[in-house]
């Protein structure tokens, strides 16, 4: 059976996610000691006993859902899971980074500090109010695509998240997404609504977050990583450093074409895929992807220590 390690993205940050795991493994204790000590500060504390609203900031969720996976994967690793068995990792948007940092092309303390300047680069790029992300059911990429286009009329409307066969997220200037929810509804859509975002992510908007990542980036080391990555941008499998590091830049601006990783790596012969960190909602979106695909879920203590348990 092939395998990959996937790890989500932003929206599944939740208050008191990771407590558990660090408190029954050290060594992903040692993960969040290593990321509040990376970013000067206590984001444990946040993570764990913080408000809401202040860990769904985009500057705090992501480098807290990183924080979460790779204590996760050490965990895993504590009860005997190797990263090589994988055959590919891939994530999310941000779960890029948490996928780069757990296959050793990035350290923790620099996913942690990236993660950080990207959030906050992708909240100033955009005055609030004047950008909008909305989800658009029981339409394909193709249907929204063009639901985009005619929503446009001179602002920016893009498909941003191509994340399953009927959700597609659109991203751009408020007034052209809330257009795109019309035409939607319009054109048989199951439904259609604003998300609560701050921002409109992955979409031309983000231009000045990409040159900021730019050079964030240029300063950062990058080695290959133990199993290849395949690329939100690309939707297949990547392994060349500098190839990853100038993709990195392109997803701030680019389509998360999570829908056709997904069915590539269902094509090379995954057929089981191991979602690590907060939430479930990656292994759903996988379901309705690649039908027969077995998905497990590893955000808590209880599911790591199932892994040593007769199946």
């Amino acid at each position: 059976m092939s395998r990959a390690f996937v790890f989500p993205g932003q929206g599944a940050q939740t208050i008191g996610m990771g407590q558990s795991l660090a408190a029954a493994y050290p060594a992903a204790m040692a993960v969040f000691e290593e990321v509040d000590e990376a970013l000067g500060e206590k984001l444990s504390s946040l993570i764990w006993e913080g408000d809401s609203a202040e860990l769904t900031l985009t500057a705090n969720a992501q480098p807290a859902l990183m924080a979460t996976s790779l204590a996760a994967l050490r965990a895993m690793e504590a009860e005997g899971v190797a990263m090589t068995d994988a055959a590919f990792v891939a994530g999310h948007s941000l779960g890029e980074y948490s996928a780069l940092a757990a296959s050793g092309a990035l350290t923790i303390a620099d996913a942690a500090r990236l993660l950080r300047i990207r959030g906050q680069a992708m909240q100033a790029a955009v005055p609030v109010g004047e950008g909008a992300m909305a989800a658009l059911l029981g339409l394909d990429f193709a249907a929204v695509a063009d639901v985009a286009a005619q929503a446009a009329q001179g602002q920016v409307c893009q498909a941003a998240n191509d994340n399953d066969p009927a959700q597609v997220v659109v991203s751009g200037h408020r007034a052209a997404v809330e257009r795109a929810v019309e035409i939607a509804k319009e054109r048989g859509a199951r439904r259609a609504m604003l998300l609560p975002v701050s921002a409109p992510f992955h979409c031309a908007l983000m231009q000045p977050a990409a040159e900021r990542m730019a050079q964030a980036l240029a300063d950062v080391r990058f080695k290959a990583p133990a199993v290849p990555l395949v690329a939100n941008i690309r939707a297949e499998a990547v392994s060349d450093p500098e190839e990853i590091r100038a993709l990195l830049i392109e997803q701030v601006t680019g389509s998360v074409r999570w829908r056709e990783s997904v069915a590539w790596m269902a094509a090379q012969g995954v057929t089981e895929f191991w979602e690590i960190g907060a939430g479930k909602a990656l292994s759903g979106m996988i379901k309705r992807i690649a039908k027969g695909a077995q998905t497990r879920n590893f955000g808590t203590a209880e599911d790591v220590r199932a892994l040593a348990e007769p199946r």
